[in-house]
């Protein structure tokens, strides 16, 4: 194909993933009030337990409460049509791809994927005990009002982080695909695994909060020796297929 051709297709592609994209949005749109309805879950704990007058969920300014929903309806929306764009990508790269090279890409959407989920809904549970134990250091005399653009920042991010995290095992069994890192060396970190796992777990939710770090950290540890079983499974059967190639050699 032409660089031309590879224009004209990676424009349609494009214009595709934008169609979904937008109808994604269009649906996600109709589904704010109940997404905002969990994630201020936590705000309507806080005001039961410190009064209704204590913790209330702010729209500084007159179109901030329509921008929230525009933010939430884009984010949901990339994620509904997430199929649609990520089938365009793969579509474009997969004829400059070779067969090693697209089974391994398989393999790693396959796992990067449901991790990345798996991490977004973790992200979720540990939320609400976040948002609760935060409000306690609030004084008698003061009251928590939070902003809705940067409460809901706050918890965009969060997902995105843990999500991310549930994701990098994926990467140290890539970087051992490639020849990058061999499953032994993987093993001998273990310990600045769990210290790291530990460390971001205790950073990602509140030091008094022990249940959501010990879940946090555990999953992450549970997948780093995953991720190490794997890599050392990798290394044995490239050991195999090397010694068995120079048999046929001698």
């Amino acid at each position: 194909m032409t660089l031309g051709g590879h224009l004209a297709e990676l424009r349609r592609r494009l214009l595709i993933a934008a169609v979904a994209l937008v109808a994604g949005m269009v649906v996600a749109f109709v589904l704010t009030d109940p997404i905002i309805f969990v994630l201020t879950e936590p705000i309507r704990v806080v005001a039961a337990s410190r009064g209704d007058e204590f913790a209330v969920l702010n729209f500084e300014t007159v179109t901030s409460a329509f921008d929230l929903r525009l933010r939430i309806a884009f984010s949901v929306g990339l994620l509904i049509s997430a199929p649609v764009w990520l089938w365009q990508v793969w579509a474009f790269l997969v004829p400059g791809l070779s067969r090693r090279e697209i089974r391994n890409t398989v393999g790693f959407l396959s796992a990067a994927i449901p991790l990345f989920f798996a991490g977004c809904v973790t992200g979720l549970l540990i939320m609400p005990h976040i948002v609760e134990m935060m409000a306690t250091f609030v004084p008698e005399q003061g009251a928590q009002f939070y902003t809705a653009s940067f409460y809901y920042d706050f918890i965009f991010k969060l997902l995105i982080i843990v999500g991310i995290s549930f994701v990098l095992p994926v990467f140290l069994v890539a970087l051992n695909l490639a020849g990058v890192v061999s499953g032994r060396t993987i093993v001998k970190g273990w310990r600045l695994a769990v210290v790291v796992a530990a460390v971001f777990a205790a950073l990602a939710t509140p030091a008094a909060d022990v249940a959501s770090m010990l879940m946090l950290g555990g999953a992450l540890v549970v997948l780093f020796f995953a991720a190490a079983g794997l890599s050392l499974l990798f290394d044995h059967r490239r050991s195999r297929r090397q010694a068995a190639g120079e048999r046929e050699f001698a």
